[in-house]
């Protein structure tokens, strides 16, 4: 089957990397994927031209807005995947909302990452009960064994002995709903306190105005690092050599790095947002914390406790294990975009 696949593609975010792992599982089972950046496109007009010149039997769009929109009256059947900011942002907005709602009526069937997510949907367009099915992000991930953590560290300008380090990592893309500067000051208090802990945060600059602000911020704040994104295999093996990996978004649907982090054996710290506190049990997969100062208690807690880190790392693990299997994932939307065929999947 030919299949459009209309995807926010931002390198290296949540949505672009989930976007690539879904293509490859349909690739596999012998369909031919084309994916998209929906943002290349204004109208569903557009759409429909490419529908017509390329062919396509059926699509997918990854965010219910910024892709489900321009599916909307072409005659194909689609599918849909809830991004998160769809569920939680856009959805606050009403002529967005009603949009939405339309596109969901259209739909075959829609994925949601979370049971919260799932639920928080059919409250907001009832008619969508029976259509919305929960999968959880796969996970896989593949530190480059090549990676120099020391090279690393001195690229950063970290001029510290690496065993007395605690590196946390922020792994996020520069926008305002990730709130990169959300924990700089205490960090950079913390850190005048205790020179062994540093914050660096990784990610590409996807909104230029804020990522001028971010750099400005962080030039002045002792402890505190900004590194350019890089490849996922180094990414992975910066992860593994991290003390802790960090998330301060405002929302989250899924976040992939923390879902890494875990696979990976490295503690979590997540703010207490709905989508964080769907993958993070607090003390038992990770610490959620709900303001800068709690951010600081715990994070003084995980260093001074390490059968604390050790409890969290096993119980982080096991649950990727057993709830975001990569290949749970692959069957599910293998399934799903076969019954967009009619023929229910392989």
């Amino acid at each position: 089957m030919r299949l459009l696949f209309l995807a926010v593609l931002r390198p290296h975010t949540g949505n672009a990397v989930t976007a690539e792992r879904v293509r490859d599982h349909l690739e596999a089972a012998g369909h031919i994927c084309i994916l998209k950046d929906a943002f290349d496109f204004e109208s569903p007009s557009e759409i429909a031209n490419l529908i017509k010149a390329e062919s396509f039997e059926a699509a997918l769009a990854l965010h219910l807005y910024r892709g489900g929109r321009l599916l909307q009256g072409h005659g194909i059947p689609f599918g849909i995947i809830f991004g998160g900011t769809d569920l939680n942002e856009d959805v606050n907005q009403g002529e967005k909302n009603k949009v939405m709602g339309k596109v969901l009526e259209e739909a075959r069937f829609a994925v949601a990452f979370t049971k919260s997510m799932e639920e928080m949907a059919q409250r907001q367009w009832p008619h969508a009960k029976g259509k919305v099915y929960v999968q959880s992000q796969g996970i896989a991930t593949v530190p480059n064994a090549a990676f120099n953590w020391d090279t690393f560290l001195q690229r950063s300008e970290i001029n510290q002995s690496a065993d007395n380090l605690h590196v946390f990592l922020l792994i996020c893309g520069l926008r305002q709903v990730k709130d990169p500067l959300y924990l700089v000051d205490v960090f950079s208090e913390w850190h005048r306190e205790e020179p062994s802990v540093y914050m660096v945060i990784v990610g590409p600059e996807v909104d230029p105005v804020f990522t001028r602000e971010v750099k400005a911020k962080v030039r002045r704040m002792a402890g505190v690092r900004l590194i350019r994104e890089m490849p996922q295999e180094d990414l992975h093996a910066v992860v593994k050599n991290c003390f802790a990996v960090v998330n301060s978004s405002v929302s989250e649907g899924m976040s992939a790095a923390i879902l890494e982090a875990m696979n990976l054996e490295v503690p979590v710290l997540a703010r207490n947002v709905p989508g964080n506190a769907a993958v993070v049990k607090h003390e038992v997969t990770g610490l959620l914390f709900s303001d800068p100062q709690e951010f600081v208690q715990l994070a003084k807690r995980l260093v001074s406790d390490p059968a604390l880190e050790k409890e969290i790392v096993a119980n982080g693990r096991e649950y990727v294990r057993t709830c975001h299997s990569w290949q749970a994932e692959r069957d599910t939307y293998q399934h799903l975009v076969g019954t967009l065929s009619g023929s229910g999947g392989r």
